[in-house]
């Protein structure tokens, strides 16, 4: 599916985040000098749809430098867990936004930054309240602890018209098995960026990754 990148002057939605690959790379950086060559490696294997996660210091840093140096890629925040965050990740660049849970704050800062958002949740209750503010495309976490696919089995008769990112202990082994659900649009995974990596500079074995997972739909 084409999707309009940020330098093409077009806003994104959530399902066009959710559907642009099987898999939204889940990533922790810790070093800025490493985000751009790790957001070339991915593009470059099929994934454009980047989850840098505000989980260090230099999260807001490396998403402006893959904004600003990698027009290929989509940038956008993870780990999103205030108005605060949100409008911080806005800022520096990020063009959509995932959270681990939802409040209506959290939603309401997205809007009004302009960022589409995928917020977490793992109950009913949790769903009914995301919708509730508009939301139905949403990030199902942590998807292996709350229950895994037969979690989404079971959600899918109450809440047809919900389609769910998983996260959360989802691995190149169990991935397929989350995207022949139907109310699945694609899976986040922390596995096509491994640390020793990253760390390594080893950017090849990065794009092979991203080219096995694109092919897992």
């Amino acid at each position: 599916m084409a999707v309009t990148t940020k330098t093409q002057g077009a806003k994104l939605t959530p399902l066009e985040v959710m559907r642009d690959a099987a898999v939204i790379p889940v990533i922790v950086l810790d070093d800025v000098a490493q985000a751009v060559p790790l957001a070339r490696a991915l593009v470059e294997g099929g994934i454009r749809m980047l989850e840098v996660t505000l989980r260090t210091p230099a999260a807001l840093r490396c998403i402006e430098a893959i904004a600003e140096q990698v027009p290929d890629a989509v940038a956008g925040a993870g780990t999103v867990r205030s108005a605060a965050d949100a409008q911080a990740a806005a800022k520096a660049g990020a063009q959509f936004a995932v959270s681990p849970g939802y409040t209506s704050a959290i939603g309401s800062a997205c809007r009004e930054a302009g960022l589409p958002l995928l917020p977490g949740v793992a109950t009913g209750s949790e769903i009914l309240l995301a919708q509730q503010d508009g939301f139905n495309e949403l990030k199902f976490f942590p998807a292996m602890q709350a229950g895994g696919a037969p979690m989404l089995k079971a959600f899918f008769g109450p809440f047809h018209d919900v389609r769910f990112c998983p996260t959360g202990g989802i691995t190149a082994a169990n991935a397929r098995e989350f995207l022949a659900l139907p109310n699945v649009a694609c899976v986040g995974g922390s596995w096509l960026t491994p640390k020793d990596a990253v760390e390594a500079g080893d950017w090849a074995r990065i794009t092979k990754l991203a080219r096995e997972a694109s092919a897992l739909r």
